[in-house]
């Protein structure tokens, strides 16, 4: 099992502020009579009111549950994960610094895949880490994170914590769950595992028995920006040990999840068929997308995510397709990243798929 940092050992320290919800459950009953947590519960938001309506002020004055457990309780009926083996928080990239802040020390190497969602890499930086990047691994119809090179980086650097996004970012690949298994066997014995599943609702074995899996020495992320339509109001979850959980509570943000964000994700979670719809329709279309790209002979990386990635004949190219689309007032994504400047991502929404959107891409793969 991987080691905490020494300061997070121990007992504390301890949320100073857990809110009225945490406390009404702590004592078993409500409390009526909010005096103390100086919030603004006179304010009369005439001006909220009239432009979203009283249900949407009535979520504004109060500070939100910290446990966010009707979150929690709704993913546990309907994904089957323990409810005491999730934490919620303002989606995938809050909890990718959560994660660095609780389970590694500044100054400690972390290894990560070079062009791979660089919010990792900014995160780790800013947190004082040693960020070790390896390549992806490149073949015909593949662009794919490196396990195995990810896993000897560990080793050799004594890392404390190695990324993996999976499906993959800008990428789309999907690693199989036996290999990601078969990645935390050979890290070291005390390095940690953030598995970032931001689009693991796009995999088409979703619902399988791995998705619910609380796997040791690992952190799993997942987000409710994607297949839930909300990547506005910021709420993801961790899937973790309780015991590696309780760390993270020990320096997580009390109220970063706002109370109106928590009572839309519940909304949406009490909806599951149309969450399903939608990842039907999502994957139906990055098929459609794919296929077009593809019969004007597109380099079109398989995608198991809201997206399809393209790979072109070189980084130029991709910068003059991609410029002269955001010129048109199109944007899609070009990784920051040298190392996959020839990678254009598209997201597959109906925009994508309107007659001439994308004329410039195509002109450019006939040439």
């Amino acid at each position: 099992m991987p080691r905490f940092p020494d300061h997070l050992t121990g007992d504390g320290p301890h949320n100073p502020f857990p809110g009225v919800r945490v406390l009404e459950r702590r004592l078993g009953r409500e409390i009526p009579h909010q005096l103390g947590s100086n919030e603004g519960l006179d304010m009369p938001h005439r001006a909220l009111r009239e432009r979203f309506g009283d249900a949407m002020a009535e979520h504004v004055y109060s500070y939100g549950d910290a446990e966010a457990l009707g979150i929690r309780q709704r993913l546990a009926d309907q994904k089957g994960i323990p409810l005491e083996a999730m934490l919620v928080d303002a989606g995938a990239d809050s909890l990718i610094a959560l994660a660095l802040r609780a389970l590694v020390t500044p100054g400690d190497a972390v290894v990560g895949t070079q062009g791979t969602y660089p919010t990792f890499g900014y995160f780790a930086r800013g947190h004082g880490c040693r960020v070790i990047e390896v390549p992806y691994a490149e073949a015909p119809g593949r662009l794919a994170p490196d396990l195995e090179a990810l896993a000897r980086s560990a080793r050799e650097e004594d890392a404390r914590l190695v990324y993996l996004a999976n499906p993959d970012n800008p990428g789309g690949h999907l690693h199989r769950d036996e290999d990601v298994l078969a990645l935390r066997r050979a890290l070291p014995a005390d390095c940690w595992l953030l598995l970032d599943e931001a689009y693991h609702d796009f995999r088409e074995d979703a619902d399988a028995e791995f998705g619910r899996r609380v796997l040791p020495g690992v952190v799993r992320l997942r987000t409710l920006s994607k297949a839930h339509g909300l990547a506005g109001l910021r709420v993801g979850y961790a899937i973790a040990e309780p015991e590696t959980l309780a760390v993270m509570m020990k320096v997580r943000i009390h109220y970063a999840v706002s109370t109106l964000s928590q009572a839309a994700a519940e909304t949406v979670l009490n909806h599951p068929a149309e969450v399903a719809a939608h990842v039907a329709a999502v994957r139906e279309r990055r098929e459609r997308l794919a296929a077009h790209l593809r019969g004007l002979g597109a380099d079109v990386l398989p995608s198991a995510t809201n997206f399809v990635g393209v790979r072109l004949a070189s980084a130029e190219l991709a910068g003059r397709v991609h410029q002269s689309l955001l010129d048109e007032g199109k944007l899609i994504a070009r990784p920051a990243d040298p190392a996959l400047g020839h990678v254009l991502r598209i997201t597959a929404v109906e925009d994508a798929l309107a007659p001439s959107r994308l004329a410039t891409l195509e002109a450019a793969l006939q040439r």
